[in-house]
């Protein structure tokens, strides 16, 4: 798969500040997991800024992201949508309307083992549990700054880790509320999503998580090849 479509599907997710002691860090990390417990479903706008060593000036786009419980997924690039990546939890399409193509990629247990720890990497702003977290995850350093934790994370993949050796979260101090993404590749690049008007646990249609492909589109499936 190429470092282009692997960094489109990433899309899907750093003040300096006090060091904290690892007592004070299993309590965020604790009080974290607990506010993910009445999170049924999330939707926000986010300005995302990918910053490559070959430009001078970082690339910026704007889109919206929907999220619900437990895996339902949606995410649009640019105001007249560019890119779109949609996922029910058996499958996702990537999808580029205006050159009238999409990728089908398989997600659950039938998916190939690379894929599952890229999505662990996609859906780090809300794990499903302190156990499931630790699996996927290595903490690196927690701070706090201007009313928000900074989490530095490492995968526990060596798979992941060969493309993206650390990943960063924003979360308000008040409610644990995701803030911010960053995900840190290994050649230096960085793609960070900051996310504004969140709305919690608003109703969504489950049509918004699903796709059918319209006949005039050509639809491939890159695990196959």
């Amino acid at each position: 798969m190429s470092r282009f479509r692997l960094i489109i599907l990433a899309m899907m997710l750093v003040l300096s500040g006090k060091n904290l002691r690892a007592g004070d860090t299993n309590t965020v990390l604790d009080g974290w997991f607990a506010a993910q417990t009445k999170v049924q479903s999330w939707s926000a706008d986010f300005i995302q800024t990918r910053s490559l060593k070959t430009l001078t000036q970082p690339l910026v786009a704007t889109g919206r992201v929907d999220f619900a419980m437990p895996g339902n997924f949606r995410w649009e690039i640019g105001r007249t949508a560019r890119t779109v990546a949609v996922g029910d939890g058996s499958v996702m399409f990537v999808i580029y309307p205006l050159l009238k193509r999409a990728e089908k990629y398989p997600l659950g247990a039938s998916a190939p083992k690379q894929w599952r720890d890229m999505l662990s990497l996609l859906q780090v702003g809300f794990p499903h549990s302190r156990k499931e977290f630790d699996a996927q995850f290595a903490m690196r350093s927690l701070t706090e700054a201007n009313g928000v934790w900074q989490l530095s994370l490492a995968p526990q993949s060596d798979l992941a880790r060969q493309m993206m050796p650390e990943l960063r979260l924003g979360l308000a101090t008040n409610d644990f509320s995701l803030r911010s993404t960053e995900m840190i590749f290994v050649d230096g690049s960085r793609m960070r999503s900051d996310y504004t008007n969140a709305v919690l646990n608003q109703p969504l249609e489950p049509e918004r998580f699903h796709w059918t492909p319209p006949a005039d589109f050509k639809v491939t499936t890159p695990f196959n090849k």
